[in-house]
């Protein structure tokens, strides 16, 4: 794999971490730090506008380069001492849109390499920056950046870097890492970490940062608040990358409820024909007759349910509920129902006359995640449904699956960043399930 950067990891300097704050510093950091954000404002204003929302905390005390949770900037001030002002506008892009995208959030649901996860996140929103030039790309340090990897998702990233990793130096990459990517889970409900001010007024944070999952969830209804006003008073600007424009019409378009989706997709699977024993009313006062549609009310969907590890049993038995009830507005039917992971465990099949039986049905697997295991099953069972739903988190290992093989249904339990390439799709909200 080749990684375009113009600095070797031989020359990157040692980063001190736990040294006391030499004042002047920090003035000096600050002022360089403030200094990059009213530029953005004027070069890049969505940029500038996201990162102006969050506060600076001068973090020498754990923190060897910089980092973001979203609410706070977190740095080290002899590293930005060390960048250039272009460089200082990068920086900040870079945790803008590591915010935006999601990174952590995301990597948690079925990205098992942390490692990894964090490597390909930083060739995502590199590549992002360097194609909307936002700031200079930094080069007094090593960074992660490569062209193969322009306009991929990170989850794509790590898939790529996955599958080839006995030929990568997988430490080296990490070593490149732009940033520190926080993960603290806050176990005691405290909040350690979290920034206070100094003497004068200043943000200082004394150890990383930890957040409840209720914190993290009040930060990602905030980010999507922040996101929605900057792209706004941008105006649209074309700073924005495409993947966070694509965000930004989500956020600010209606989404389809996953229910109705679901009660739509069955009820467009029933076949039509036509018939001369119900003639059309075309042929009223016409000397032909001409034939009349006869609804089939025979429902033939496939349905599976992907149980590799982020999809609780709970979960899934909300699923087959739903879809109990939207089944019971009909009198034919059958229901071909799988579980998967990289394989499809406990087929069945349900109609009118053991429709009961599906709220029993036992959800099966727990592995890794091969969404191409569903189309080479029913290939090999020759199961061609009219309609086929996948409850799935999103995340595959490698293909989505065979977009032409029939219609495709996707109700995705994760993060609303993820968009299939092909079907329609809707997301899970346990809410709506209670």
């Amino acid at each position: 794999m080749a990684t375009t950067t113009t600095a070797n990891k031989k020359d990157m300097p040692d980063l001190p971490v736990g040294f006391e704050t030499i004042p002047a510093e920090d003035v000096e950091a600050r002022e360089k730090l403030t200094t990059a954000r009213v530029g953005l404002l004027l070069k890049a204003s969505f940029f500038g506008n996201m990162a102006t929302r969050l506060p600076l905390v001068n973090a020498d005390a754990w923190l060897p380069t910089a980092a973001t949770d979203g609410r706070f900037f977190y740095y080290n001030s002899k590293f930005i001492l060390m960048l250039k002002k272009g460089e200082i506008e990068f920086l900040f892009g870079h945790e803008v849109l590591h915010n935006v995208y999601d990174h952590l959030g995301r990597s948690k649901f079925n990205l098992h390499n942390p490692t990894i996860a964090n490597i390909a996140a930083d060739f995502a929103v590199n590549g992002d920056l360097v194609k909307a030039r936002i700031g200079k790309m930094i080069t007094t340090v090593p960074a992660l950046h490569d062209v193969k990897y322009y306009d991929m998702s990170m989850e794509e990233i790590y898939d790529d870097i996955y599958e080839n990793a006995e030929k990568i130096n997988i430490d080296e990459l990490a070593d490149m890492l732009l940033d520190e990517h926080l993960e603290n889970e806050d176990k005691d409900g405290d909040g350690g970490g979290k920034p206070e001010e100094d003497e004068n007024g200043n943000l200082v944070s004394k150890s990383k940062p930890a957040y409840s999952e209720e914190d993290k969830k009040k930060i990602r209804d905030e980010i999507k608040e922040s996101l929605i006003n900057s792209a706004k008073q941008a105006g649209g600007a074309g700073d924005i990358p495409g993947g966070v424009q694509r965000i930004i019409k989500d956020l600010t378009e209606p989404k389809m409820n996953w229910h109705e989706l679901l009660s739509q997709t069955i009820e467009s699977s029933i076949k039509s024909d036509y018939s001369f024993m119900r003639p059309s009313r075309k042929s009223w006062g016409m000397d032909a007759i001409l034939p009349g549609m006869v609804p089939e009310n025979t429902i033939d969907i496939a349905i599976s349910v992907d149980m590799s590890g982020s999809i609780s049993n709970e979960q899934a038995r909300d699923f087959f509920s739903e879809i109990k009830a939207i089944m019971e507005s009909y009198s034919d039917f059958k229901i071909k129902l799988w579980c998967f992971d990289t394989q499809v465990y406990n087929y069945a099949e349900f109609d009118n006359n053991n429709l009961d039986d599906i709220l029993d049905y036992e959800p099966m697997g727990g592995g890794g995640t091969m969404f191409e295991c569903n189309w080479q099953f029913m290939r090999d069972n020759e199961v061609e449904p009219n309609r086929f739903v996948m409850f799935t988190d999103g995340y595959p290992c490698g293909s989505w699956g065979d977009e032409h093989y029939c219609d495709t249904v996707f109700i995705i339990h994760g993060p609303d960043t993820i968009k299939p390439p092909f079907g329609n799709y809707a997301y899970y909200d346990h809410k709506q399930a209670a």
